[in-house]
């Protein structure tokens, strides 16, 4: 697999799931709606999937997107360790697919993470736990989120898992342990004037599996 960014990951794991699931592959519009931004947003993603030689766009077909590597195996990816207590960077690729029935979790998983830290106790996740995650760009308050943290100094996305809430512009993820402070976006101030940096969300928590402590 070519390099890619977290969200053209993303979005060629819906292409996938769209063919698994529906036979054919999304279109433009489907992909916008689905990660909530304009055509022209997914359109560059697609020519960026094009170019990296991860799928082949006809260009007179709403729905012309062909892969051009084999489909991905049957059951989840494995996108490394979510942190649950600091944020740590986003993994751009799977580790590797694990036979999971992706019907286990509610919602519907599109990925796994494994937690690495003991910032949600309390809500009953663990440090090793393989969490469930359903790729969507909305939560409602209360949900617990895998949401992607912008690194402006370094160019790059770091995921954590937190209790999502939001009070007009104002974003909170909320950790389930008293250590740990909550981190609180601002989205109406610039990312220079505040700690954390702006966010969006990777998707919703479903459910998770107990594998025990990490080694």
């Amino acid at each position: 697999m070519a390099n890619l960014t977290p969200r053209q990951t993303e979005i060629l794991q819906f292409i996938e799931q769209r063919l698994r699931q529906e036979g054919y592959p999304p279109s433009q519009r489907d992909i916008a709606e689905h990660f909530g931004f304009a055509q022209n947003a997914a359109r560059d993603h697609l020519q960026a999937l094009a170019r990296k030689g991860e799928i082949e766009i006809s260009p007179n077909d709403a729905r012309g997107i062909r892969l051009l590597r084999e489909q991905t195996p049957p059951g989840l990816p494995l996108l490394g360790r979510i942190a649950a207590g600091a944020p740590v960077t986003a993994p751009s690729n799977a580790e590797h697919w694990l036979e999971i029935d992706p019907g286990l979790f509610q919602p519907r998983a599109d990925f796994l993470h494994r937690v690495d830290g003991d910032s949600m106790i309390d809500a009953g996740i663990l440090p090793g736990d393989l969490v469930g995650i359903h790729a969507q760009s909305g939560a409602e308050n209360g949900q617990i989120i895998a949401a992607c943290l912008y690194e402006p100094r370094g160019g790059f996305e770091r995921i954590t898992l937190k209790r999502y809430r939001r009070k007009g512009s104002v974003v909170t993820l909320h950790a389930e342990n008293p250590r740990y402070e909550p981190i609180v976006i601002d989205l109406s101030q610039p990312a220079e004037d505040q700690e954390a940096a702006p966010f969006r969300i990777a998707g919703i928590m479903g459910g998770l599996l107990r594998t025990g402590a990490p080694r």
